[in-house]
């Protein structure tokens, strides 16, 4: 880690199969020795100290105390959400205002955090050369609220770039430690949202059946669509649109494979059950309609969420980049090449919501609405005895 910014922070390991040309760039992430395990100032120290060696240090000290106490508030918001979905109290749609204002908020907050780097642009990589070594072995990868933020959101542990090859939580000590291990085992909002999505009103068998209608749509879909296509003249055109008629018949076969999505799942490139994917894709066709409003929206809030998250990670790399080059950082990692390592699409904790794009359709082949017969696009229930009172709003 290098400058304690430090948003340093590790997303999910990439799987070897998927290395044959990062392996080299993952093996110089991992360069360097951990210095705060050999004594010295640590980050929580740092963030204590009461006078600053220069102009440019006070700066970065009094934006890192900031982004502590803005972790402090999403662990706030993260954690009523999640208790929220725990206690069940999520089955009435009219705490569904509540979780979104919520999770909407720490949006907000992620998207000031991100501003924030412009203050610290401000320094020169001289600046910054002048009070390094004052900051050694303290590295922000010792933030325990940014860790905690990490595993609360649902960063699966398997999946963490290590640090200085070993596991993150070798860098926290007793009850920091602790309570590290215990947000891992705690449900996150990735699986707490999961369960939410499987309950999808529309997705029953004897009801709505969307997932089947969306099926037997798409592939008629397909086949008129192929229909008219070859009775096109032979031209280079023709050839251009059945190439890509057969890829994206391959992509619906695909989507309603459960089998293929287990074997995704084992590969980290899917996050969410078969039945949770379809209830997404349903909110997502069905965003219009009153019923799925309010669902959309959590949905694209969560992607804001790890939007941001990359952003800020992405804007670090450049920073140190930009003011050590390639050095190592002030806590002993590899530095850029370690934060490098941490940036990547695919260390999306909603990574299955942002491929819903890809199975976009034409209006017409989303199955029909009678308002009539399906009631439940319309009428939110609220006879559920769990609602939460009004106490704690927003």
């Amino acid at each position: 880690q290098s400058i304690p910014l430090h948003l340093s922070f590790s997303f999910p390991r990439l799987f070897k199969s998927k290395l044959h040309l990062e392996e080299e760039e993952e093996d110089d992430s991992q360069e360097g020795i951990n210095k705060a395990s050999k004594g010295g100032i640590i980050y929580g120290d740092y963030l204590q100290v009461k006078h600053s060696p220069s102009s440019s240090s006070l700066i970065e000290l009094r934006l890192l105390r900031a982004y502590e106490l803005w972790f402090k508030q999403i662990l706030w918001e993260l954690d009523s959400v999640r208790e929220i979905f725990i206690s069940g109290h999520v089955r009435d749609e009219r705490n569904m205002l509540k979780v979104n204002t919520r999770i909407h908020r720490i949006v907000m907050i992620f998207r000031l955090l991100v501003d924030q780097f412009a203050v610290l642009e401000t320094m020169t990589a001289l600046d910054f050369y002048d009070f390094r070594e004052y900051l050694s072995p303290a590295s922000g990868f010792q933030s325990l609220q940014f860790r905690l933020l990490e595993n609360k959101i649902g960063v699966p542990d398997n999946l963490r770039v290590p640090y200085n090859r070993r596991h993150y939580r070798d860098n926290f000590k007793g009850h920091e430690s602790e309570m590290l291990l215990r947000s891992e085992k705690e449900p996150c909002l990735l699986k707490l949202v999961e369960k939410w999505l499987e309950r999808t009103p529309g997705l029953e068998e004897d009801g709505f059946n969307f997932w089947v209608k969306l099926e037997a749509n798409i592939f008629e879909g397909l086949s008129l669509e192929k229909n008219k296509i070859e009775k096109m003249q032979d031209s280079e055109e023709k050839e251009e649109m059945m190439e890509e008629m057969t890829k994206q018949k391959e992509l619906f076969t695909s989507l309603f494979d459960v089998k293929r999505h287990e074997h995704l799942l084992g590969k980290g490139e899917r996050r969410i059950s078969y039945k949770a994917l379809q209830g997404a894709l349903m909110i997502y066709f069905y965003r219009e309609e009153p019923r799925f409003q309010v669902p959309f929206q959590l949905l694209s809030n969560l992607m804001d969420i790890d939007t941001l998250m990359t952003k800020w990670r992405y804007n670090h790399v450049c920073m140190v980049h930009r003011m050590i080059g390639s050095k190592a950082g002030t806590g002993g990692s590899s530095g850029y090449h370690y934060l490098r390592s941490t940036v990547s699409d695919r260390y999306k904790v909603f990574v299955d919501l942002f491929n819903l794009a890809m199975f976009l359709i034409p209006r017409h082949w989303v199955p029909k609405l009678d308002p009539n017969e399906h009631t439940f696009l319309f009428t939110a229930e609220y006879c559920d005895s769990s609602y939460c009172s009004s106490e704690d709003s927003d």
